[in-house]
């Protein structure tokens, strides 16, 4: 998660502005290199790895081998591998025979000597080590984190969802292609302490001569190369099996010895997630690698079916409440969150970072559903309403493509209540229900772009919703429902909106519900009284203006 808390603001100017706004930033060679889908990386599909890495505590370092197994899509022989320094990559081998590397910055360009054949699979060995980016306020800043317990022992995770998991390990950096075939972690650390990582734990080497223990976690779905992690320190674990829509789950959970008793208190919100989530949500995505809710020295962060948690063991946001309701200190928000994205960023996966608002729009959506199942529509309502106060529409929510490059910060609590907004549109609660299961169906462990998730939605909801997805996504304006009363008549448009917005929109006239269609143009509808009072339906992210005054 990287949620920024933000001042309340609500822009609802009514000058004439870009539709589009630009982002304006100045984008370096590097930032191609990293966010493009390269001719490097193209002619290659990723299948596994077998990350090997040596955790040193004392020096702060890492060392290791990757091992990429790939399959040929295209007749090609020269591949991009991203690591970032001060990380080095220092050899890279295939069949035996050792590579040239040419390094251009964080890419690393190797060219192969042994033949490529169109639809074989084929591995290179990468080595590296180093001391990565330590992470100064994780999990915003990304990197390593380097503490130590209560006891004086070691306590180390990363966290690198925006600067990249290229951070501290060689890897193909790019969302579009996840290891088909899954990852096999080998995690070596000193011997008094435990490696936890994602998937299950499939065995456990003790080197007694070099005092370390060698841990062995494999994944066998795809996954998505920020999820990737080690958390590392003096864990002690419980857990418990939950009859879920698959079956029997293992869940796991990883705390530091010092606060086992809490962990099993404040834990409890993790199977009532569950229940909540694969309601709304379908199945967990990841029953053949468990889900695991690990302890990590930062806030938290959704690391696939290895879920870190560090919101000190109270309900809220570090004990807040972000919608000022009272809702949000109803249950652990790092609990929810965090695991919200098991469906929103783990199972569906976005292809470029600018469109990391699938992650984090319908994972804050989350919480307010969580809300929902336990609490009933009002509170939810309530709870999603309340995060308006965070919403600054300074820039638009989706970023700028092929440059790693996400959106504005709005992408969590606009993003959300765009969201809610639509499931007024739907106005039938299980037919919305229905969609967001539909698509952890339809893109089931897939990398997807806005388009795919726009084209979905309006298709189930059985209207173009275009020109609201423009609107909210690409726009920084909130549409203002503008209307004049006058002898009897309701006179209403939309302002302050993308061209072609017709969004329907349910208001009360004196009490009385009435959907409307309103365009950019003046519409009328009799009322039968000339002094009715006109009111918004809370539900949609709309301002409201009137014109006439009354």
């Amino acid at each position: 998660m990287r949620f920024i808390l933000l001042s309340f603001s609500i822009l609802l100017c009514l000058s004439a502005q870009a539709q589009m706004f630009p982002h304006g930033e100045k984008f370096t060679r590097q930032d191609t290199l990293r966010g493009t889908i390269t001719p490097e990386r193209a002619w290659w599909d990723l299948q596994y790895y077998h990350l090997e890495v040596t955790v040193d505590p004392d020096t702060k370092s890492l060392s290791g081998k990757n091992t990429v197994r790939y399959k040929v899509l295209e007749d090609a022989n020269r591949m991009q591998i991203d690591l970032q320094t001060p990380m080095q990559l220092s050899k890279a081998e295939q069949d035996g025979v050792e590579l040239k590397i040419e390094h251009e910055g964080n890419a690393h360009f190797i060219t192969l000597k042994s033949d490529q054949p169109i639809g074989e699979e084929k591995e290179v060995v990468l080595t590296f080590s180093g001391t990565p980016v330590e992470a100064v306020r994780p999990p915003w800043d990304g990197g390593l984190t380097w503490q130590k317990d209560s006891n004086g022992l070691p306590f180390i995770a990363n966290s690198n969802q925006g600067i990249g998991a290229s951070v501290w390990w060689p890897n193909k950096d790019h969302g579009y292609d996840e290891p088909d075939q899954g990852v096999l972690m080998s995690v070596t650390v000193p011997e008094n302490l435990m490696d936890i990582s994602n998937g299950r734990l499939i065995k456990t080497d003790h080197d007694k001569a070099a005092k370390t223990k060698t841990y062995h976690w494999e994944v066998k779905n795809p996954i998505n190369n920020y999820g990737i992690n080690i958390n590392v320190g003096d864990y002690v674990h419980f857990g418990e099996k939950y009859k879920g829509e698959k079956g029997e789950l293992d869940m796991d959970y990883y705390v530091l010895r010092e606060n086992l008793k809490k962990a099993k208190k404040q834990f409890e919100d993790a199977p009532k997630m569950m229940e909540a989530f694969e309601h709304w949500f379908g199945a967990y995505p990841f029953y053949e690698d468990s889900y695991k809710l690990v302890e990590a020295p930062y806030l938290g962060m959704e690391h696939q079916s290895s879920v870190t948690y560090g919101n000190d063991y109270a309900n809220g946001y570090l004990g807040r409440d972000l919608s000022g309701t009272g809702w949000g200190l109803k249950f652990d928000f790092i609990i929810i969150h965090e695991s919200g994205h098991e469906w929103f960023a783990n199972n569906i996966t976005y292809r470029d970072v600018a469109d990391m608002w699938i992650h984090e729009s319908f994972t804050a959506y989350s919480e307010n559903l969580f809300v929902d199942y336990f609490y009933g529509k009002e509170a939810s309502s309530e709870y999603v309403l309340g995060t308006r106060m965070a919403i600054t529409n300074d820039s638009p929510i989706i970023g700028t493509y092929n440059v790693n490059s996400e959106g504005s910060g709005d992408m969590y609590y606009k993003g959300a209540n765009m969201l809610h907004t639509i499931r007024q549109i739907v106005n039938d609660d299980e037919k919305w229900r229905s969609i967001l299961r539909g698509l952890n169906s339809e893109f089931y462990h897939k990398t997807v772009s806005t388009r795919q998730i726009e084209n979905y939605i309006s298709q189930k909801v059985g209207i173009n919703l275009k020109p609201v997805f423009d609107q909210y996504l690409r726009d920084i304006r909130i549409p203002i429902f503008s209307y004049n009363l006058k002898d009897g008549q309701l006179l209403y448009r939309w302002e302050n909106v993308v061209v072609g917005f017709d969004m329907s929109l349910k208001i009360y006239v004196e009490g009385e519900e009435m959907i409307l269609k309103p365009t950019q143009q003046w519409q009328s509808v009799d009322v039968a009284k000339k002094d009715a009072k006109v009111t918004v339906d809370k539900g949609y992210y709309v301002g409201t203006l009137n014109v006439s005054g009354n």
